[in-house]
Formats: structure tokens, C-alpha cells, sequence
């Protein structure tokens, strides 16, 4: 299996498992990381998700070029046919994603992580999206989603150079939130995943759909909709637990009610 999904209290963690070949993305692993991202959309038994490349060596570097020749089928067909495959860049969960990146973190690896909403690092990590240098585009998403994540001079850099950089410039451009040595990498991120997984699952997809759909309205439509989301979550049965927890000095029991 190019990709592997265990669930422990709550949280699943993903592993593209093809580490002799850097963990590349080919299409058997692309199909299994869509079914992944629906199971973790669908399974109340999942309120966090890991995403992280097996080995030391590498996160992700990208399609694998070996095995991803261009199809004879025409770019018409394959974007607007009925029968158009699900697409990794087009992959979107209301639960949250953590990337926990332990090495080489190119091309579609990079724009993997971009898709994640928390990044860790390792100190060994590298960045980079070297597309232009091979006549190409990052077209997972990485012209989108990197200028939203980062300062767009910084953006540019990246896109427009192809050239790499290490975790600590990617920490200090807020490509990542933190680095830290590679046999921490894990513990850390699932650390944090189970601090989250910790808390009212409904609270949580809330907070992530209002903060997504947040940034592509005007400040006034985007406080109308936090209103709207405040409102329906007023009177849920995890919002009730989190105060008489709060009262009783205990941790909350929270169902996802």
C-alpha cells in the first residue's frame, strides 16, 4: 500500500509509504490518498489527520515522473468530461490537516503540505518548487496556495527561482510554525494533533470552514457568517459540556453534539 491511514484516539495519521522512491506521488497513491481524505472527512472517529512520508529522507517530492507520462486522452476530456478523476490538488476535509514534513518537500510534495493547515518540520526539511526548471508550473495548487500562505515577495522567490530552502527560512518566511530535530518530528505534530483532537469536534470544523471561506469575503460578510456559525453552535450539547467542565474543574467529554 503506497499509503497507509491508522486511527488512535481520534487522530489518523497518513503515511505516503514509498520511500525508495522518495515518496512520489504515482497514480495507485494518488487514488488511495483521495480515498484517505474521505475517510477522514466521513469517520466520526477521525477529528484530526497526520499527513507525513515514511523514511527520514523524504516527505514528498512530487508526482513520480517515471509513471506519470502524459495521457494520450485530451486536456478537454480529462477537465471536463463526466468521468474526470478525483484530483489530489482539488483534495479539501473540514477536519483539520497537520503536515509533519521529515525531509525533502518538492514539487506536489510541497503542495501537499500546502493543503495541510498546520506545517512541522523537521531540521533536515528542505522546500522548494523547482517547476519552472523543468518547462513546467507547480499546477497542484502551489501558484494558489503558496501566495496565500506566505508574504507574496516570498512567494514569487519560490515560484519564479525553483530554488530550494531549508526549514529554518521556510520558519522564517511562515511556510512552517516550527522546527524541530527530526526525532521529534512526530511526537510533536502528534502532540498537536491530539491537543485538537482534544477539543469540541463541532467547535473545531467550524473554526476551520469560517477561517477558509473567511478569507475570500469582506471583513463585514465574514463577520456575518462567524455570527451565523456562533449562533448555530450556541446551544449544542459540546458547548453546554465545556462549561459545566469548566465549572467542575474537570476535563470536557465532548461527543460532537
Amino acid at each position: 500500500m503506497p499509503v497507509t491511514l491508522h486511527v488512535r484516539d481520534f487522530v489518523a495519521t497518513i503515511t505516503l509509504d514509498r520511500p525508495e522512491a522518495m515518496n512520489a506521488i504515482d497514480p495507485e497513491s494518488s487514488a488511495q490518498l483521495v480515498e484517505a481524505w474521505a475517510e477522514v472527512s466521513s469517520r466520526d472517529d477521525i477529528r484530526v489527520a497526520v499527513v507525513t512520508g515514511a523514511g527520514d529522507r523524504a516527505f514528498c517530492t512530487g508526482a513520480d515522473l517515471k509513471k506519470t507520462m502524459p495521457p494520450s486522452t485530451s486536456f478537454a476530456q480529462l477537465h471536463f468530461g463526466s468521468s474526470k478523476p478525483p484530483s489530489v490538488a482539488t483534495l479539501q476535509t473540514d477536519k483539520p490537516l497537520i503536515a509533519a514534513i521529515n525531509g525533502y518537500c518538492l514539487g506536489g510534495g510541497l503542495e501537499l503540505a500546502l493543503m495541510c493547515d498546520v506545517r512541522i518540520a523537521s531540521s533536515a526539511a528542505t522546500f522548494g518548487l523547482p517547476e519552472v526548471t523543468i518547462g513546467s508550473i507547480p499546477g497542484g495548487g502551489g501558484t494558489q496556495r503558496l501566495v496565500r500562505s506566505v508574504a507574496r515577495s516570498d512567494a514569487m522567490l519560490m515560484l519564479l527561482s525553483g530554488e530550494r530552502m531549508d526549514a529554518h527560512e521556510a520558519l522564517r518566511i511562515g511556510l512552517v510554525s516550527r522546527v524541530v530535530p527530526a526525532d521529534a518530528l512526530m511526537a510533536e505534530a502528534q502532540k498537536i494533533a491530539q491537543r485538537i483532537a482534544s477539543n469540541a469536534p463541532l467547535a473545531v470544523v467550524a473554526v476551520k470552514r469560517l477561517a477558509m471561506q473567511g478569507g475570500e469575503l469582506s471583513l463585514a460578510a465574514g463577520l456575518e457568517l462567524e455570527q451565523q456559525a456562533f449562533g448555530v453552535l450556541r446551544d449544542s450539547e459540546d458547548r453546554l459540556e465545556g462549561r459545566r467542565a469548566f465549572a467542575e474543574k474537570r476535563p470536557s467529554q465532548f461527543k460532537g453534539r
